[in-house]
């Protein structure tokens, strides 16, 4: 870790292109708070298989990926076809971090759209020279075992990958926010997202 972080300084010291890359439900909505709290010194770019939820979003940079597969109405919330849809636009997501030395990759595991796309967009990063950071949440126990399994299957996948990784694990909110609602609780996994990009950047 430590030479993730020496790696990470010399970036940021030498005035690095960062992207904050948001992919799918969660990882769109961790972006629209970190624009809304005007992190500075980044890029963001939100990636979604869903044309409606991409139309909503507040970053400045915009990719749906997975047209032809998908028309425009999402993965529904399974990983392969969020694979399958970011590899239909290689080119297009090559394009978008072009030129780029530190890419975040954040995004909701257990999903189809972040769970799929993310480990094949932080290969494109990783390939084109960036240093790659997943920063990433597991979902809440009410979401249930099977999003549980395709979050931790997206996990392992994408920990392969990435050059170091933030997992935050949603349920955990609980244990610490006793009465906390399920919105609240929300708004504090983006805050949470955003507290550890910005504790980089």
């Amino acid at each position: 870790m430590s030479d993730i972080k020496q790696k990470i300084n010399e970036s940021i010291r030498d005035g690095a292109v960062i992207k904050v890359v948001g992919i799918g439900g969660g990882g769109s909505n961790a972006v629209n708070n970190m624009v809304k709290y005007g992190i500075k010194h980044v890029e963001f770019i939100s990636i979604n298989t869903d044309k409606q939820a991409l139309d909503l979003s507040l970053s400045p940079n915009k990719l749906q990926i997975g047209g032809n597969l998908t028309k425009g109405l999402g993965a529904g919330s399974d990983p392969q076809k969020g694979k399958k849809a970011a590899e239909e636009s290689v080119e297009d997501i090559k394009k978008a971090l072009q030129g780029t030395d530190m890419v975040f990759i954040t995004a909701g595991m257990g999903g189809g759209t972040g769970t799929g796309a993310s480990p094949v967009v932080a290969k494109i990063a990783k390939d084109l020279g960036a240093l790659t950071i997943g920063v990433v949440t597991k979902p809440f126990s009410y979401e249930g075992k099977n999003k549980e399994k395709i979050a931790k299957e997206g996990l392992e996948e994408l920990k392969q990958i990435v050059d170091s990784i933030i997992i935050v694990p949603n349920q955990k909110l609980f244990d610490f926010y006793k009465n906390l609602t399920l919105i609240d609780a929300f708004k504090k996994v983006d805050d949470i997202l955003r507290q550890a990009v910005q504790s980089i950047v």
